[in-house]
């Protein structure tokens, strides 16, 4: 799977650090080799940086904005496993992404 962070919300991030943070937490979480961190371009969350996105091939792809990307590290990961987890990648119970699941903005299904 592909989890991408935007890399043009807001001006005072330490954009290294977050991805830094994501990346550690994925390491605790055992998921380093089935998550690809990447920054990406506008998601057209501006209104509620940071935004992120999770997609793959053959799944639902979501959308989450207001996300303090370092603070929900573990949320991310949780929520990487969670989505890893599920069927075609649709999340039925959220409980376990912790705050990303008042994060999200557009879930979107496979094709």
């Amino acid at each position: 799977m592909r989890l991408m962070i935007c890399k043009t919300c807001g001006t005072a991030r330490d954009r290294a650090a977050e991805v830094q943070a994501v990346q550690d937490a994925l390491k605790r979480a055992g998921l380093t080799d089935q998550v690809e961190v990447s920054e990406h371009a506008c998601f057209s969350g501006c209104a509620e940086p940071t935004a992120l996105a999770i997609q793959a091939q053959g799944r639902a792809s979501y959308v989450f904005s207001g996300v303090d990307v370092a603070a929900d590290a573990a949320d991310i990961a949780e929520t990487c496993r969670t989505y890893l987890n599920s069927p075609q990648g649709w999340i039925e119970d959220a409980r376990p992404c912790g705050r990303l699941r008042m994060c999200l903005r557009a879930r979107i299904p496979a094709l």
